[in-house]
């Protein structure tokens, strides 16, 4: 057997996202594709050379790391939230952020690729899984032809409901909210970011939002936004 063999990574990009911390940022990408978010490259990958040709594609895969998640070892099973924290499965048979290498992968929406005066070329995508300042290890195109897999089964997600809520947010409290960004909030709140495993319809949560924190209760399917302000 090959001794062990380590490969050093290097850091190409962060991203610029309105989520401060982990609570509220979507379980998946593109389950909110009105969340916008930038990518920025590091001083070393300015090279608009090699963004050549990526305009061209409407998706681009992100590969980056749970940088909010690492920790020391690593479990064979995990408890995926999905489940309600209350069934083991294979590390491997989920996207626990909890890995032996904590490297993730996202499916976003490119909306553009353009040039800042300080920071060079950037990309503007959407639907967005990942919190403020997340370091991104590699961008590649997606592929339909390759990528899109329509048969495929989805495992034991494909026996747990995907519920959205029914948001009501006073109209006072999202005038604070400013006005493009109004819809991604409400849809971020519409999948609901509580952990599956709480359920008190006293309870008060609070998310941090582009620079708002916001605070909701949730009682069955209805969320009920009670306060929004600067975070």
């Amino acid at each position: 057997m090959p001794e062990p063999v380590s490969y050093p990574m290097k850091i190409v990009a962060h991203i610029r996202s309105d989520f401060a911390t982990k609570f509220g940022v979507p379980r998946q990408s593109g389950l909110v594709e009105q969340l916008r978010a930038t990518v920025v490259f590091e001083p070393e990958y300015r090279d608009p050379a090699a963004l050549r040709g990526l305009e061209d594609f409407s998706h681009v895969w992100l590969v980056w790391v749970f940088s909010q998640a690492v920790r020391e070892g690593w479990s064979p099973t995990v408890r995926p939230p999905r489940l309600g924290g209350n069934r083991r499965l294979g590390v491997f048979a989920t996207r626990s952020p909890f890995r032996p290498n904590p490297i993730a992968l996202s499916c976003v929406r490119l909306e553009g690729v353009e040039t800042d005066p300080e920071l060079g070329p950037v990309l503007r995508v959407s639907g967005a899984d990942l919190v403020d300042g997340t370091p991104i290890l590699d961008i590649k195109p997606y592929l339909p032809y390759a990528d899109c897999r329509p048969e495929a089964s989805g495992g034991f997600t494909d026996v747990t409901a995907r519920v959205l809520l029914k948001v009501d947010c006073p109209e006072e409290l999202l005038a604070r909210v400013p006005g493009e960004k109004r819809e991604a909030l409400l849809g971020v709140l519409s999948n609901d970011p509580r952990p599956s495993y709480q359920a008190d319809p006293e309870r008060v949560y609070g998310m941090t939002f582009a620079g708002l924190e916001v605070r909701f209760q949730v009682a069955g399917e209805r969320l009920t936004v009670v306060e929004i302000a600067r975070a």
